[in-house]
């Protein structure tokens, strides 16, 4: 079995609609840039409230993918 080597990114994703769809929402991002992507383990969630009604649902993302030298 080869050895690999992994690289570990934080970002934070956005929804109207539910946290689920924030993290779907960075993965589809990132996926743009980033190749191989293995893991995406969520460290937080919270909401934005606007007068007393939740307006938005975030989610702090750790992606871990393959690093492969360039």
């Amino acid at each position: 079995m080869s050895q690999s080597v992994y690289k570990v990114v934080e970002l934070i994703g956005t929804s109207t609609t539910s946290w689920e769809d924030a993290v779907k929402n960075i993965v589809e991002k990132a996926a743009k840039s980033l190749h191989d992507i293995r893991v995406a383990e969520i460290k937080k969630l919270d909401v934005r409230i606007d007068e007393n009604k939740v307006v938005l649902f975030r989610a702090k993302v750790e992606l871990s993918f393959k690093y492969k030298e360039e």
